[in-house]
C-alpha cells in the first residue's frame, strides 16, 4: 500500500472549504474565430489537517471551478500538524518547482506565497516558513507542496515503522 493510499480520507465526514488557486484561459483558433476554454486549480481543506487539490477543465469558468472542487474532494488526505506547524523540515521537487518548508515557532505565522499558502492554510498549518524555488507555475507548485505534505511523518508513525516506543525513537 502506498503512502498516499494510507493517508486518504473519506471527504463526506469533513467540513471542507474550497479555495481557488488559479483560473487559466486557453484559446483554440477555429473557422469562426477563437473558442475559449478554462481550467481551474482548487484546494479544499477543513483547517484541521485534511487537504486535497483538484484540476477542473470546462468551457465556462464556473463549471471548471465546480469540476476542480469535485476532483479535490476525491483526493483529500491527512497531514500531520503538530501545535500548528509541520513536524520536520522538507525539501521537495515536482517538475521544475522546488519547495522548502520549515517548521516555525508559535506566533510566526504562515510565511508562504500564492499556491503554497492556499494549500497550507487549507491544511490548517498556522506557523511555517516556506520558500518556493525554481518554477512559479501554480500547477507544479501545488503538486510539489502536496508531495511535501505527503512525505511528512510524525513521531508516532516513525516509532511504529521502526518497531520501537515513542520514547526510544527520540532518546536513542
Amino acid at each position: 500500500m502506498t503512502k498516499q493510499a494510507q493517508k486518504k480520507v473519506r471527504p463526506g465526514e469533513l467540513n471542507l472549504k474550497e479555495k481557488l488557486v488559479q483560473v487559466n484561459r486557453t484559446a483554440k483558433v477555429v473557422k469562426g474565430g477563437k473558442r475559449f476554454g478554462f481550467n481551474a486549480i482548487v484546494v479544499v481543506g477543513d483547517g484541521e489537517g485534511h487537504v486535497g487539490y483538484g484540476l477542473g477543465k470546462a468551457n465556462e469558468v464556473q463549471d471548471a471551478i465546480a469540476k476542480g472542487t469535485e476532483d479535490a474532494k476525491k483526493n483529500v488526505f491527512k497531514v500531520p500538524v503538530i501545535k500548528g506547524t509541520i513536524p520536520h523540515e522538507v525539501y521537495v521537487k515536482f517538475g521544475a518547482a522546488k519547495i522548502l518548508m520549515k517548521p516555525a515557532s508559535q506566533g510566526t505565522g504562515l510565511i508562504a506565497g500564492g499556491a503554497v499558502r492556499a494549500v497550507l492554510e487549507s491544511a490548517g498549518v498556522r506557523d511555517v516558513l516556506t520558500k518556493s524555488l525554481g518554477s512559479s507555475n501554480p500547477h507544479n507548485v501545488v503538486k510539489a507542496t502536496v508531495k511535501g505534505l505527503l512525505s511528512l511523518s510524525d513521531g508516532v508513525e516513525v516509532a511504529a515503522r521502526r518497531g520501537k516506543s515513542l520514547k526510544e525513537v527520540f532518546e536513542g
